[in-house]
């Protein structure tokens, strides 16, 4: 990885037959891409083995030893070596996906201190019921969350040719990744420097 880039981990959090979360997530990555304050590692969940049933200690006192399954490895892996992550997530009645909160709830280090965007899509309120959920856990779990993200009402109308049809969004997302890439920075040095205090 170049030292001047930012590790930035994209999550696909929809595991849903016929979803349209890699569409979004093929498009933001490739305004990550040409942003170029990141490394772009894309982390679909449909891919990943994430059990409901969780072990009885918390990830947050077991550290190391956590029993994760052997199918969750590329998981862990990169959210650990993350310095930004961007949630793809859509909204399924008002809030996010179980997947979602499964990979989440089997990690705890792995988010402290660590800037989340979100980009979200849906029908007429485009994900954000969804959005504000997942800052409310993603908060708990010390991560910091970044204001300017990205919504999509109504996407099945909205999207042609796997591209927003409203060119202004390649605008909104250059905010996003700014605000994204200050705070990796930021709180990258702030980790190496000082360990937080968790």
């Amino acid at each position: 990885m170049d030292n001047d880039k930012h590790k930035l981990v994209i999550i696909v959090g929809s595991v849903r037959e016929g979803r349209f979360g890699p569409v979004v997530t093929s498009w933001i990555a490739e305004q990550a891409r040409l942003h170029a304050g990141f490394d772009v590692d894309v982390v679909d969940l449909a891919e990943i083995d994430i059990p409901l049933t969780l072990p009885a200690a918390s990830p947050k006192y077991a550290g190391d030893d956590y029993p994760r399954p052997a199918g969750m490895t590329r998981l862990t892996a990169a959210l650990e070596s993350a310095d930004a992550f961007v949630v793809v997530t859509p909204e399924y009645n008002h809030s996010y996906p179980a997947s979602l909160k499964a990979a989440i709830d089997w990690h705890f280090t792995q988010w402290t201190a660590k800037p989340v965007a979100f980009v979200s899509y849906g029908g007429a309120a485009g994900g954000r019921h969804a959005v504000l959920h997942l800052e409310n856990v993603l908060t708990e779990l010390h991560a910091v969350t970044i204001r300017d993200g990205l919504a999509f009402p109504n996407y099945y109308t909205a999207w042609q040719d796997g591209r927003p049809l409203d060119p202004q969004f390649s605008g909104y997302a250059k905010t996003l990744l700014d605000q994204l890439a200050w705070w990796a920075g930021a709180l990258r040095t702030a980790r190496e420097t000082t360990p937080y205090p968790a």
